[in-house]
């Protein structure tokens, strides 16, 4: 197919409504799901597979079929490319279609159009995602993160925080993991040892991790030892500065647009795909102290939405180094 997008959206704030072109939201015409049920369930479903004709249908079918509801949903088919993405929100009723049987319907449709990925999440029903946070001395990235989680704004659980950074056990931040049961393990780094194996083992359980501002290199052996996804986040201060204080560099230099990128890690040092990028302009009415702090402000929001983002799996992988993000 030569269609450079195909969407379908919908902001209809109640649970059902929704209808647009081939996406068909009821089983059949008047039988409608009540809003106030305790039963009623979100959903979400993620697919990548070949391009073929048919799979926008089978996929509402799927749904429908179950006497679900589809409340938005987003295709993606590339110019040129034989690949279809898609991600749908719907809501149904957990008695009428249990947990087990939805991933069941969904492995059919994956099957039938060799699907590379095929993901559905209910997340009153599943378990939280698991994940492990690594950082250095800097701290607003790590804090941030630790203050949207308590204020529950990630569907996840911090199993620890691991840092090669020693901290007194009178700080904010160790009181705060304390407080909420968070362990916090300190690894010294050297150039000669990063700990690497002793990371392996403290985070063999989680889903995912977060770099949030850990300045050491993870090593190839590491990534492929762990093999699951590691997010990242580092400044973007426009033109690119290296080395120590770059944000000093960059104030000086008088730059007028900073950023900040996350980014999946790969081997490729802060080239992995790019999953959310944010700028703002600074001026010369700015000092070195709000210059930083823009700078910071940007890579804890950046950060944030990056995890919300591969938490509600709006992020899927596309083509080598690059991702579609619904």
């Amino acid at each position: 197919m030569n269609h450079v997008q195909r969407r379908v959206s919908s902001a209809i704030p109640q649970v059902f409504g929704f209808a647009n072109r081939s996406f068909k939201s009821l089983k059949t015409p008047g039988e409608f799901l009540d809003s106030s049920s305790p039963c009623l369930t979100h959903g979400i479903h993620v697919f990548h597979c070949p391009d073929a004709v048919g799979i926008v249908a089978k996929l509402s079918d799927c749904i429908a079929s179950r006497g679900g509801n589809i409340l938005g949903a987003d295709v993606f088919v590339p110019e040129n490319k034989n690949v279809f993405y898609s991600r749908s929100e719907f809501v149904f009723d957990r008695i009428k279609w249990p947990r087990a049987q939805i991933d069941e319907d969904f492995l059919k449709l994956s099957k039938m159009f060799h699907a590379m990925k095929s993901v559905v999440r209910v997340p009153d029903l599943d378990p939280k995602f698991k994940i492990a946070v690594l950082a250095s001395k800097q701290e607003h990235c790590l804090i941030d993160l630790l203050h949207r989680w308590q204020d529950g704004r990630f569907p996840i659980e911090i199993t620890c925080v691991i840092s090669n950074h020693e901290r007194g056990p009178n700080t904010h931040l160790i009181r705060f993991l304390e407080r909420n049961g968070i362990p916090y393990h300190y690894l010294c780094t050297t150039k000669e040892n990063k700990r690497e194996m002793e990371i392996l083992d403290l985070v063999k359980d989680t889903d995912f991790l977060v770099l949030a501002r850990y300045m050491q290199i993870l090593s190839g052996n590491f990534l492929r030892s762990y093999g699951k996804d590691i997010i990242n986040i580092h400044h973007g201060l426009l033109p690119s500065f290296k080395g120590g204080h770059p944000s000093k560099q960059a104030f000086d230099a008088g730059v007028k647009l900073i950023g900040a990128t996350t980014h999946f890690v790969t081997e490729e040092l802060d080239a992995g795909p790019i999953i959310e990028q944010m700028v703002e302009s600074v001026s010369h009415r700015d000092n070195l102290q709000s210059f930083v702090q823009k700078s910071e402000n940007l890579e804890k929001q950046c950060l944030a939405k990056a995890i919300k983002s591969y938490c509600e799996l709006r992020v899927l992988p596309f083509e080598t180094n690059k991702t579609v993000v619904f």
